[in-house]
């Protein structure tokens, strides 16, 4: 006979039905929907339909929901990170790497990265959350520091403000993304790295005859050298 499963130390057993993913699922709804300061535990026993005595079967309190929650995207995102700094590449590309990973990062775990970027640091656990997000960031312009003296970033790219350009545009997804709704094209992470390191110019074909270029409308075309 096999012997019963053994629980984490400090963690008890919940109710049938109501296991921890989806308690914190919940719990992530409703931070995100009303804040952390004005969600209660009255107000999650409601929105799961059972006693607010179950939820604590499950976690001591809303602190805990709110930091498990919380490392549901903070662990994606240090997984990402990590993978990054140790590609054998250059800098440009690890970059890439770490912005198709968020994005990635961001569509699987979307309701905790939402609820991590909303966070404002009112609690010990929103101020470390706090922590782990600058030390992202100074990565993110590490590598952008680090492309810029390759040559493969334009020179008068300042690290930190393109560092909170870029992730300020793949943090602007959680505002309209919406999995269900979106047709089935590219992935989501083609698209936002196209844009980010390729640009919406389009690159045009070099004109047949290269020893001749446009003077402008109406003037006579110069020739090339030689």
């Amino acid at each position: 006979m096999s012997s019963p499963a053994v629980l984490p130390p400090g963690r008890r057993r919940g109710r049938p039905g109501y296991d921890l993913a989806s308690v914190l699922a919940v719990a992530a709804e409703l931070f995100n929907e009303r804040g952390y300061d004005g969600t209660s535990m009255r107000d999650l026993a409601a929105r799961l339909g059972i006693a607010k005595s179950a939820i604590y079967h499950h976690v001591t309190g809303k602190e805990e929901l709110l930091s498990l929650a919380l490392d549901r995207a903070l662990d994606g995102l240090a997984a990402v990170t990590s993978r990054a700094r140790a590609l054998p590449a250059p800098a440009v590309e690890r970059l890439e790497y770490l912005v198709r990973g968020s994005v990635e990062v961001l569509e699987a775990e979307s309701p905790y990265v939402t609820l991590l970027l909303r966070v404002r640091g009112n609690t010990d656990v929103e101020r470390a959350a706090l922590d782990q997000r600058r030390a992202f960031d100074r990565f993110v312009a590490e590598l952008v520091a680090e492309a810029v003296r390759d040559g493969d970033i334009r020179p008068d790219a300042d690290a930190m403000i393109t560092a909170r350009l870029l992730f300020g545009l793949v943090n602007s997804i959680v505002e309209w993304y919406r999995p269900d709704r979106r047709p089935k094209t590219a992935p989501l992470a083609d698209a936002v790295c196209a844009m980010a390191f390729d640009g919406l110019r389009a690159r045009r074909r070099e004109p047949l005859s290269s020893g001749l270029r446009s003077a402008g409308p109406g003037r006579p075309a110069a020739a090339g050298p030689g």
